[in-house]
C-alpha cells in the first residue's frame, strides 16, 4: 500500500512538473506572471462586520465562523463577463453543496461570472489547474499539492470549506477486543481499511487519532478499499479499524463492539478553493468575485443548521442527488470559507509520518492565500 501510495503521489508530482514548463512559458508570453503583485485596495463591505473576520490563530473547537449578514457581500459584477472552470472530484457530497447552490441560485452570475463545475479526480486536475487550463479546484492541500508546490507551481489555498457538527462522528472507528474500551485501544500493528490513501489530509486527523492510541502512521498495516466494502470489512473482521464517512458511521454508532477515536478536528476547516496562476495573478478581480459569490452563499443558505429548514433540504438532496433521509440522517456541515493558521504545517507532518512528502517543509506563505477572501469581506 505505501509504495503503491507513494507512485501515485510521485506520478502526480511527475505530471504537475510537466505541467509547469507549459504553465511558465505561457505567463512568460503574457508578462504576468514574474514580479510582485500590484497592492489591492481593501475597503469595507455592508453587512460584514466584526463578525465576517475571526483571527486565524484562533484554533478553538467551538470557535464561531465568520459570518456576514444574509446576502451579503453584495454583487461587485465585473466590468466583462468572465468563464471559470472549476474541478471537482465530485458534485453529490455535502461539502460541495456551497458550490452547487451557487450556481443553481445565480450567485456566480451576479458577479458576471459563468461559472462550469467538471468533475475531475485531483490527480488529473493538478496539472491542469497549475498550467491555468482550469482555474480554480474545490479540493484540499494533500500530499501531491504540497510535492507539486515543491516543484514550483503556483497554487494556494484561498478558502476553506467546512467542519463538522460537534454531534458528527464521521472518522475513525475500531472493533473492540476483549476488555478494550474507547478510553485505551492499542493501536499499533492493527490493520486500518480506508478508500483514503496517506497522502489525503485525512492522514493529519488519523495519526493525531492513532497516538491517543499507541499507535501511528508508520505503525499501522493499510488495506485499501472501495467505498461500499470499508464497512463490511470492519463488520465481518476483515479490517481492525476504518475510517468511516458520513453517513455510514450510523450503521455502527451505538454498538458497543465498535468505539469512535476521533475524526476531523472541529473549527478547522481541512479544504475548500485552491486557485492556480489564472485567478491568482492573471485575473485576482475574478478569484475576489468568485470567493464574494461562495461567501454570500454561505451566508444565505449555510448560516447555521441549513437542515431544519426542510424545504431547503428537500431541495438540497434533489441537488446533490441523493435520499433526503439519507441527508438529514447526519449533522448538518460547519460551512467555514477561512482556513487557519498553521494547518498545512500540520497537514504536511503527517504526509512525511506517512512516508509521502517529498523536500523540506514548504512554508505557509507558498501554500495559503487570505488575502483574496479577506478583500471580499471587506477585512484589512
Amino acid at each position: 500500500m505505501r509504495t503503491r501510495t507513494t507512485a501515485l503521489t510521485l506520478l502526480v508530482a511527475g505530471s504537475l512538473l510537466a505541467a509547469s514548463g507549459c504553465a511558465k512559458s505561457d505567463d512568460t508570453d503574457d508578462g504576468q506572471a514574474d514580479g510582485p503583485a500590484k497592492p489591492r485596495t481593501v475597503t469595507a463591505v455592508s453587512g460584514c462586520g466584526k463578525g465576517s473576520w475571526t483571527d486565524p490563530a484562533d484554533l478553538d473547537p467551538d470557535r464561531a465562523p465568520a459570518r456576514c449578514a444574509p446576502g451579503t457581500p453584495a454583487p461587485r459584477p465585473l466590468p466583462e463577463k468572465r468563464r471559470l472552470t472549476i474541478a471537482t472530484g465530485t458534485l453529490s457530497a455535502e461539502y460541495v453543496a456551497p458550490l452547487q447552490v451557487a450556481v443553481e441560485k445565480g450567485e456566480f452570475k451576479k458577479e458576471g461570472l459563468d461559472v462550469e463545475l467538471k468533475v475531475l479526480p485531483t490527480p488529473d486536475a493538478l496539472p491542469l489547474l497549475a498550467k491555468g487550463d482550469v482555474d480554480a479546484q474545490w479540493a484540499a492541500p494533500e500530499a501531491a499539492v504540497m510535492n507539486g508546490i515543491t516543484s514550483g507551481f503556483d497554487i494556494r489555498w484561498t478558502a476553506g470549506n467546512f467542519s463538522p457538527d460537534r454531534r458528527s462522528k464521521s472518522g475513525l472507528w475500531v472493533r473492540l477486543k476483549k476488555d478494550e474500551s474507547a478510553a485505551h485501544v492499542p493501536m499499533a500493528g492493527r490493520k486500518l481499511g480506508t478508500m483514503i490513501g496517506k497522502g489525503s489530509v485525512i492522514a493529519y486527523p488519523m495519526n493525531k487519532a492513532l497516538n491517543k492510541h499507541g499507535g501511528g502512521l508508520d505503525e499501522i498495516r493499510f488495506q485499501q478499499l472501495g467505498s461500499a466494502d470499508v464497512l463490511t470489512a470492519l463488520q465481518n473482521g476483515g479490517t481492525d479499524a476504518a475510517w468511516l464517512l458520513d453517513p455510514v458511521w450510523r450503521k455502527v454508532d451505538g454498538d458497543r463492539r465498535y468505539a469512535f477515536l476521533g475524526g476531523q478536528p472541529r473549527g478547522e476547516p481541512l479544504g475548500g478553493l485552491l486557485f492556480g496562476p489564472n485567478l491568482l495573478k492573471k485575473d485576482p478581480d475574478a478569484g475576489v468575485a468568485l470567493l464574494r459569490a461562495y461567501i454570500r452563499t454561505v451566508n444565505t443558505y449555510f448560516a447555521g443548521d441549513y437542515k431544519a429548514d426542510r424545504t431547503f433540504a428537500r431541495d438540497l438532496a434533489k441537488l446533490l442527488k441523493t435520499d433526503e433521509e439519507v441527508l438529514l440522517s447526519t449533522p448538518p456541515l460547519r460551512m467555514d470559507w477561512e482556513i487557519r493558521a498553521g494547518t498545512t504545517d500540520r497537514l504536511q507532518d503527517a504526509y512525511h509520518a506517512a512516508g509521502v512528502s517529498e523536500g523540506e517543509k514548504v512554508p505557509e506563505a507558498r501554500t495559503v492565500d487570505r488575502s483574496l477572501y479577506e478583500e471580499a469581506v471587506g477585512h484589512q
